[in-house]
This record gives structure tokens, C-alpha cells and sequence, in this order.
């Protein structure tokens, strides 16, 4: 009880997290920054201090913020991450969420190197703070793909790609997920050619995704799924939007499909990996 109830502060905190439309310009501010307002702060007045129910829940919430603030000071986020982080929150205030968070960047980076990746495919770039995690971490003849559909943000992405030493390992698609990954199973020549996958795009899509990627990555490789926890949202029933419904289908075939071994980790929003088997 007491590992899963962390492990679930350290997720509801990473959403807190990810809502602050300006991230403070390095991690010690995390730690320190008590006094400032974030959403929550905002949108909850203060808790009469003779409300024992009430004052629980503020000491859980001190603890949760606690514990995730202790993640952030024992997680290693190289300087050209840090600054990529900063300048998204500048550049895309309304969708700087949709980054990774810092310990979810150390945790791809762990897995390619631990996993002895040479060849990745990327679907989601973003401003790009995914991929030169995973890029760092890639061998000096390591390939990603990176497919996004937002020109903005590539060009962005590149701009960091070039300053993280990282632009030879890396080539840009800009189009649809799906367009590309269509593309490269009808080329017929990438069969297996990839040892790990990150997905983070349309999560309406991901099923198709899914399937397509069982095509391109080799049995024994590593099919990592972002968002699967979709803030909550999953577990909450009466919450019935396309995407979340498409997540909890998703959730729910995963786990049951035996051509992987599937995890769904608890980090950041959630990821699930899904080992191809054969």
C-alpha cells in the first residue's frame, strides 16, 4: 500500500506539474517555490484549520507534493534538456503540457541505453525534449525517426536537435502518424528494422499505431505508450470522451494481447511497454 499510494502521488503531482503554463527555470525552484500559486493553489480556497477530514487532506497533499519534488531533485536532467523545458513554456505556453516531464526524459533515456537501442521510431516530437533524450542515448551510428505533424514545433525540434549534438541521428518526417507509418510498412523493406518505439500522438489512434508498429519493430523490441493513465481519466467512468475512451480500449487489449509482455509503468501520465514477442 504504501509503494502504489507513492507511485500515485508521484503521478498526480507529475500533472500538477505539467499544468503550470511557465515552469520555473530549474528544479531548485521546484523545491523552493512553496509560496507561489499553482492551478491547484488557485483553484482551492484555504481549508478551515477545525475541519479534521479537511486538514487530512492538505497534509496528503503536502506529502504528495513532497514526494514529487524529491523525484525531481534525485532526477538527473542534463542542462540542454533543462533549457529545451524553459523555452517550450516560452515559445507554446497553452501546450507546453504535452512535453515529458523530466523524470519521464531520464526514464526513455535509461531504457535505450539499457536496452542496447540503436534504431528508434518516434511518433509525437513536440518541441522535441522526447527525442534528444532518447538521442543521448543512442550509439554514435543510432538512427530515430521523428514524425510530427506540426511544423512549428519540428522546426523547433531541429533547432535543439543541432544544439544538443544530436542532428545526425536523427530524420524528420512532418506529416500524419499514420500516413508514415503506412508509408514504411508499404515500402516493405523496414520490417523489424526498428528495436524500440515511442508513441505520443492522436491517442484516438494509437490502436492503429499499435498494429502498425508490431510490423516495423523486431521481436524482442520495445513498443512504449505514452499517456495511457490520460490524467485520471481512465479510471473515472463518467469521463466518456473519444480519446479516453480510446485509451481505456487500448488499456484493456493491451493487457490481453499475447503477441507482447506488456507493464504499464506509473510515470509521468503513464506508459505502458509492450515487448514484442514474435
Amino acid at each position: 500500500m504504501i509503494l502504489r499510494s507513492a507511485i500515485s502521488a508521484a503521478g498526480r503531482q507529475t500533472r500538477s506539474l505539467h499544468a503550470l503554463s511557465r515552469p520555473p527555470h530549474d528544479l531548485t525552484h521546484y523545491m523552493q517555490n512553496v509560496s507561489s500559486p499553482s492551478p491547484r493553489n488557485l483553484a482551492c480556497p484555504a481549508l478551515p484549520s477545525d475541519d479534521p477530514i479537511a486538514n487530512a487532506a492538505a497534509n496528503k497533499q503536502k506529502v504528495q507534493d513532497n514526494l514529487y519534488n524529491y523525484i525531481l531533485a534525485h532526477t538527473r536532467e542534463p542542462p540542454i534538456l533543462e533549457k529545451l523545458r524553459n523555452d517550450t513554456a516560452q515559445r507554446f505556453p497553452q501546450a507546453a503540457r504535452m512535453a515529458v516531464s523530466p523524470e519521464q526524459g531520464a526514464f526513455l533515456s535509461w531504457l535505450v541505453g539499457a536496452l542496447g537501442v540503436h534504431r528508434i521510431i518516434e511518433l509525437g516530437v513536440f518541441t522535441g525534449y522526447s527525442s534528444v533524450a532518447m538521442a543521448l542515448a543512442l550509439p554514435p551510428d543510432g538512427h530515430l525517426l521523428a514524425c510530427d505533424r506540426d511544423p512549428a514545433a519540428m522546426t523547433m525540434a531541429q533547432e535543439y536537435w543541432k544544439e544538443a549534438d544530436v542532428e545526425n541521428k536523427i530524420e524528420a518526417r512532418i506529416g500524419p502518424a499514420l500516413d508514415t507509418l503506412n508509408a514504411l510498412v508499404d515500402a516493405g523493406d523496414q520490417f523489424d528494422r526498428y528495436d524500440f518505439a515511442f508513441v505520443d500522438a492522436d491517442k484516438r489512434k494509437y490502436r492503429e499505431y499499435y498494429e502498425l508498429l508490431l510490423k516495423l519493430v523486431r521481436p524482442g523490441g520495445t513498443i512504449a505508450i505514452d499517456n495511457v493513465l490520460w490524467y485520471g481519466k481512465v479510471g473515472d467512468p463518467e469521463v466518456q470522451d473519444k480519446a479516453t475512451r480510446a485509451l481505456r480500449e487500448l488499456n484493456g487489449f493491451l493487457v490481453n494481447d499475447p503477441r507482447v509482455d506488456v507493464s504499464l509503468v506509473p510515470i509521468g501520465d503513464g506508459v505502458t511497454l509492450c515487448r514484442r514477442l514474435k
